[in-house]
């Protein structure tokens, strides 16, 4: 499921029907692209709890790449149905040129705003 701010739900669970009508809980895993600014430094990372995540980002919490380029504003993120599928897709994208990766933010965000507020 790429990027859907209406159906984002603040936990890292979600409900999803089955054929048969009955509800489970689906652990799901996010990959996340932050921006320093727009067309500035990006990172790319991959999580269970996009919330907890990104606040960390944004409070330099750990010491790191996002630290030292002050990268702090969530542009993009993705939900995946589990962390092995989100660990493959968080590969292939940081694999990719910057050119697919600004494309994709402009694409799903093209004002690069924070989507940390639209999550909390």
């Amino acid at each position: 499921m790429i990027f859907n701010i209406e159906a984002f739900v603040l936990t890292s669970f979600h409900r999803k029907m089955e054929s048969s009508g009955t509800e489970k809980m689906v652990d799901y895993s996010y990959v996340y692209i932050l921006a320093s600014k727009r067309n500035g430094t990006l990172y790319i990372g991959v999580t269970t709890d996009l919330v907890k995540r990104v606040y960390e980002h944004k409070v330099d919490l750990l010491d790191g790449f996002t630290r030292k380029y002050r990268v702090h504003t969530l542009v993009y993120y993705e939900s995946q149905n589990n962390i092995e599928l989100a660990i493959k897709r968080e590969k292939q994208m940081k694999a990719w040129r910057r050119e697919w990766k600004l494309e994709l933010v402009e694409k799903h965000n093209p004002e690069w705003r924070d989507l940390y507020e639209d999550i909390v």
